[in-house]
């Protein structure tokens, strides 16, 4: 959160808050963005049963024998990473290994690693409300460990003599408040029930075989990231946060367009396919893949455009200082430049997954891992925290290309006259935004030099402007509004 970053200066102990901060919330954003992938253990069940959804929940399958092995699975590995919370460290941050940054890591990662567990429970409650189309609770659940953290970074700071360890605790307790905050809805739908572990389940089974290799291709981002963060701690000091930094704005239209995508499209894809509607299916894929390039695109030129400006509006305030705003910046642009294929890989896998294919996700994202692997280990030393971001780009590519080329040799999918047609046109919107915000924007050295409230005024300013370009163009290219709807 903005207001936590600029309390946190790019020092060793900061360091050490973040990339225990990101080992957690990474693997727990795997948990939470599968909800969809658990969604298709229902479809499963409710295809190989011929029952209605509802009757399975409310039988013999009520016990969720998969979720609970699962359940009791990630328990183990919280009592792991927090019985060895020094070897974990040693692992995800071995830059740190022999100073005191290495300690206070250890400590904090005991503290925050149970969330994973908390948001495994999350992430099952959400899974059984979005199956029943009750989206909106589930989605505003996350903005509670904002909200947490903003509480434990407020109390921290007037009262205790390292904020830091309360907003491991805040991290802690938001993990609880969320699970929490579900369970009511949940209870509303009769499904409040204690899950019963089974392995012996042939639903359990079957799911279980298709859900391992679809969790891991899902996390293919999270991987990279993982191997960013390693990799930076054996930078200069920095270089953890401005790859933080430049990762939470990267997020925020990941967050918001590809994981509702991919949430919306998997359940109707997977219908499409059970009833052998293949026509259908390439159709809903290419509104999929249109709508996250109208989403995306600009979004992503508007990152690279802005992102010293954005970064200071956002995040020079307190300790943030000028030099790290240039360098997150320089990050943030290389990012910027994979926020497409991002987007494109959370529309794309779902034409697998709905085909109870995951096997073959699986092996793209391993390698795009190794494409991130090679391209980091080749430039991390000469290009620092941007070899890194660079290799994350490359990765999304090389994932994104490689998915679309299997649908269409296997002559699954071909993109039509609907996707090319929106396609230019968001193009020719987008390249008129981009060049507006070009010529309008000041230089970043002009930014930082403004005052806070001058800055403020100028991003609403270019944020509105570019948004007004895009959109005015767009229609003048002939895109309507309805042409953002489409009925399976």
């Amino acid at each position: 959160h903005p207001k936590i970053q600029e309390n946190i200066k790019p020092d060793p102990n900061a360091e050490d808050w973040r990339v225990k901060f990101k080992e957690v919330i990474n693997l727990a954003k795997t948990a939470y963005k599968g909800d969809a992938k658990v969604r298709a253990e229902f479809e499963e069940i409710e295809r190989s049963l011929n029952v209605s959804l509802s009757g399975v929940l409310q039988t013999r399958a009520r016990r969720f024998p998969l979720i609970a092995a699962g359940v009791a699975l990630v328990a183990v590995l919280v009592v792991i990473g927090v019985t060895f919370a020094p070897a974990v460290t040693m692992i995800f941050a071995p830059g740190f290994i022999g100073t005191a940054r290495f300690e206070l890591t250890a400590e904090l990662l005991r503290i925050t690693f149970p969330y994973l567990g908390f948001i495994s429970l999350v992430a099952f409650s959400a899974a059984i409300l979005n199956a029943h189309h009750r989206y909106a609770v589930a989605a505003f659940a996350p903005v509670l460990l904002n909200l947490s953290l903003l509480l434990a970074m407020w109390l921290g700071a007037r009262y205790a003599d390292s904020p830091v360890h309360v907003l491991a605790w805040g991290v802690f307790a938001a993990g609880i408040v969320q699970w929490v905050f579900l369970q009511p809805s949940v209870r509303q739908l009769h499904l409040l029930v204690v899950p019963r572990p089974s392995i012996r389940h042939d639903g359990a089974r079957q799911v279980g075989r298709l859900l391992v290799p679809a969790v891991m291709a899902a996390s293919v981002g999270q991987i990279n990231a993982l191997i960013d963060s390693i990799l930076a701690s054996t930078l200069v000091v920095g270089s953890v946060s401005w790859l933080y930094y430049a990762d939470r704005l990267l997020e925020l239209p990941v967050g918001l367009v590809a994981v509702a995508l991919g949430t919306v499209l998997l359940p109707n894809l997977s219908r499409l396919d059970a009833r052998g509607q293949a026509e259908a299916f390439a159709r809903l894929l290419d509104w999929g893949l249109s709508l996250a390039l109208l989403l995306a695109l600009p979004a992503a030129l508007a990152l690279y455009v802005l992102a010293g400006p954005v970064l200071a509006t956002i995040f020079h305030h307190g300790a943030m200082t000028t030099h790290d705003v240039v360098m997150a910046s320089l990050a943030l642009q290389v990012f910027a430049a994979g926020l497409v294929p991002m987007v494109l890989v959370k529309v794309l896998a779902p034409a697998f997954f709905a085909r109870q294919d995951t096997r073959t996700p699986f092996r793209i994202a391993l390698v795009a891992i190794a494409v991130n692997i090679v391209v980091n280990l080749a430039t991390f030393r000469w290009f620092g925290h941007v070899g890194l971001a660079l290799a994350t780009s490359l990765s999304a590519w090389v994932n994104a290309y490689l998915l679309l080329r299997v649908l269409i040799r296997r002559e699954s999918y071909r993109p039509g006259p609907l996707f090319y047609g929106r396609a230019r046109r968001v193009v020719g919107a987008a390249l008129p935004m981009g060049g507006l915000l070009l010529w309008l924007i000041p230089p970043t050295p002009v930014w930082l030099a403004a005052d806070e409230g001058i800055r403020a005024v100028w991003m609403t300013g270019a944020v509105a402007g570019g948004a007004l370009v895009f959109v005015l163009v767009l229609v003048l290219l002939g895109f309507r509004p309805r042409d953002i709807i489409h009925r399976v």
